[in-house]
């Protein structure tokens, strides 16, 4: 599916330089992205910017960076949103995307390439909408405890255990844990100081075994300040820079997760899993739905409340009452 065709002269800020190349300063692009507080979410946004281009351009290759988002009106950006409906994606995958473009087509504007209205116009798109169920699994105990017995007393073997216990224990994401710094963790409160989405802290608490593998862990990073977490060697250590140990990054705990859990002989898990099983077992275990909203650092309740597993055992329950009648032919 193709654009309507965007006026390659035509500024709507009223110059005619509409596709001269931008200097990354003014390019609402990278503009965009260096707002942003995380690395995870430059990741993750640079990556819906890039599609869009590559979507747009019909060009393999093409990223965000240089692209008139100024140029672009009601009329192609209506379009855009069905060419990503189109891709088969979730209805939160596409509006992930239309974030990133209402984002973007923001910047264009606060820079002056394109008057308020046309920007008001542009972005005025709908979320798509869509009733799916949580995607991903539940994660056992025994699971856990496999992944744990996987992790041997080498370095990395005793880093993967605490990471293990802290995933379980707290249900944090992959950017909040690789996020963790020492001055994070305090033993006596058995908390962790999480930073969010959006830069929000949160506090959370980890089981006295999980502390027991942080500490074990701890004695082996040393108490230099940095992150908590962090790449070990081929030679078992960990690796620093400017004397401070580096961060795990998103993908390499889930290559962690991956290796540990295939050495145990389990079926693969991501980070997420364990973050949906920590909400399902707290709702379980009777825990409000404000406090577990609060622990795993969700803006609305109603996104904790998707985790609730009791209202499918409660409609289980109810079919599990009837009986199929036997067979036998009528008389």
């Amino acid at each position: 599916m193709s654009l309507p065709a965007v006026p390659a002269a035509e500024s709507p800020a009223g110059s005619a330089a509409g596709l001269l190349p931008v200097e990354p300063a003014r390019d609402p692009y990278h503009v965009y992205l260096d707002s942003l507080t995380s690395p995870e979410s430059r990741r993750t946004m640079r990556g819906c910017l890039d599609r869009l281009a590559k979507l747009l351009t019909g060009d393999e290759n093409a990223t965000g960076a240089g692209q008139p988002w100024h140029l672009l009106r009601y009329e192609h950006t209506v379009r855009i949103r069905t060419m990503l409906t189109d891709q088969g994606w979730s209805a939160a995958y596409v509006n992930k995307h239309l974030v990133a473009l209402r984002r973007v087509l923001k910047e264009a504007w606060r820079l002056g390439q394109t008057t308020a209205e046309d920007f008001a116009r542009a972005a005025d798109l709908a979320p798509v909408r869509q009733s799916r169920l949580p995607t991903g699994h539940h994660v056992p105990p025994e699971v856990v405890g496999a992944a744990l017995a996987a992790c041997d007393d080498s370095p990395a073997g005793v880093r993967d255990a605490a990471l293990i216990a802290v995933l379980y224990s707290t249900g944090c994401r992959r950017a909040e844990l690789g996020g963790l710094e020492l001055p994070d963790y305090d033993p006596g409160a058995r908390s962790l100081r999480v930073r969010g989405k959006r830069d929000k802290e949160r506090l959370v608490y980890l089981t006295t075994d999980a502390i027991g593998l942080v500490e074990r862990w701890l004695a082996v990073r040393g108490n230099a300040p940095g992150a908590l977490f962090s790449p070990i060697s081929k030679a078992g250590r960990v690796r620093v820079r400017d004397g401070r140990p580096v961060g795990l990054t998103g993908q390499g705990i889930a290559d962690i997760l991956a290796r540990r859990l295939g050495a145990a002989g389990a079926a693969r898990r991501t980070a997420h899993d364990f973050r949906r099983t920590f909400i399902g077992e707290l709702l379980d275990a009777g825990v409000d739905l404000a406090t577990a909203q609060a622990l795993v650092g969700h803006s609305s309740p109603a996104t904790t409340a998707r985790y609730d597993r009791r209202p499918e055992r409660t409609r289980r329950e109810a079919v599990d009452r009837l009986r199929l009648p036997a067979p036998r032919p009528l008389a």
